[in-house]
């Protein structure tokens, strides 16, 4: 059943991105922002645990997932003071960031971007 619930939580939320995309006609930045503010939000209301106790990696994986991490790393961090904040902030959400940039220049050495003859 975990596996369900992971594939179907994580595939409404890319859902949702999607019709984001093709109804609202958002720009994909703009998609991914909005993702990333919906991990932020709920969150922030403490909504987004919940969520993750019941998918798993179907909820941390997706953009809403790094937008979760961000807010929890400084809710974790700010308990400590306010200076401690960013520390708790690359602490959760520093393996996403690291990858993420990693695979953006390895994409960028391997392939030849459009428009380049």
């Amino acid at each position: 059943m975990d596996l369900l619930y992971a594939f179907l939580i994580g595939g409404a939320i890319c859902l949702f991105g999607q019709l984001l995309l093709d109804i609202v006609k958002l720009t994909p930045i703009s998609m991914l922002i909005v993702l990333v503010l919906v991990g932020v939000v709920l969150d922030g209301f403490g909504l987004y645990e919940h969520l993750i106790a019941l998918a798993g990696a179907g909820a941390t994986v997706p953009l809403t997932g790094f937008g979760y991490s961000l807010v929890h790393g400084a809710m974790e961090g700010g308990t400590n003071g306010l200076f401690f904040i960013t520390d708790g902030v690359f602490e959760i959400a520093s393996i996403t960031i690291v990858f993420s940039i990693l695979f953006s220049v390895g994409a960028a050495v391997l392939f030849k971007p459009k428009g380049v003859a």
